[in-house]
């Protein structure tokens, strides 16, 4: 694990174990995020499903009765009665914040006629399609509210999920790394220091006994 270039100096050990701590904190967030991203995206992504599945279905008897209207009807016709619509869903668009991720909501108001069309000139095919396809404008903006919800969810969900594996694999690795180095190079430097006036003190000891002792010298009276 390559460490990080700084100096082995107690300064540094200090900023590099205050920095460790921030670091620690930081993941522990981001897998809090992590976790509530996941949770939050599997509900989302199991309703967006159901939903999903309904409107398909939806839609395929919609298209299976418009088919039968048309040959019973004939196109023009059909095209004719469609003419007839001129109301549709208004849909009103907010955001609001999940995690720090901004997830739209979409309210729909109104929805299209139930016959916009004149009865007696149409078949119950197509009273059955008009009917699935009423069904399925209601259910879109749902629907695509649910789906953006899923793609923007996993998309943060990847980012955390990098995140914490950068802190958890690279920067706190290195961190621990660099800070063991810092430890064992002053521990070092102070062996070093304390054997070096180890030595200075035996050299002065020895130097101090070996000096030549003063001779006294008793002097006669006369």
């Amino acid at each position: 694990m390559p460490q990080i270039s700084v100096a082995p100096t107690r300064t540094n050990l200090i900023r590099l174990k205050k920095e460790l701590r921030f670091a620690k904190e930081g993941h522990e967030i981001l897998d809090r995020k992590r976790e509530a991203l996941t949770g939050e995206l599997v509900r989302v992504a199991k309703e967006a499903d159901t939903l999903q599945k309904e409107v398909w279905s939806l839609l395929q008897n919609a298209y299976d009765a418009m088919e039968k209207a048309r040959l019973v009807m004939g196109s023009d016709h059909v095209e004719w009665a469609a003419l007839a619509v001129n109301k549709t869903v208004d849909v009103h668009l907010r955001l609001r914040g999940i995690m720090g991720v901004a997830i739209p909501q979409i309210e729909s108001r109104g929805e299209p006629p139930v016959l916009p069309y004149s009865p007696g000139d149409t078949s119950a095919a197509l009273d059955e399609a008009s009917a699935a396809f009423r069904e399925v404008l209601v259910r879109i903006p749902q629907l695509s509210m649910l789906t953006a919800a899923v793609w923007r969810l996993a998309n943060e969900l990847r980012k955390t999920q990098r995140r914490v594996n950068a802190l958890q694999h690279i920067f706190i690795p290195q961190y621990k790394h660099t800070i063991e180095f810092i430890v064992s190079s002053l521990e070092e430097r102070e062996r070093e220091e304390t054997f070096r006036l180890k030595l200075l003190k035996t050299k002065m000891s020895k130097s101090k006994s070996e000096e030549p002792q003063p001779v006294q010298v008793e002097m006669e009276h006369a």
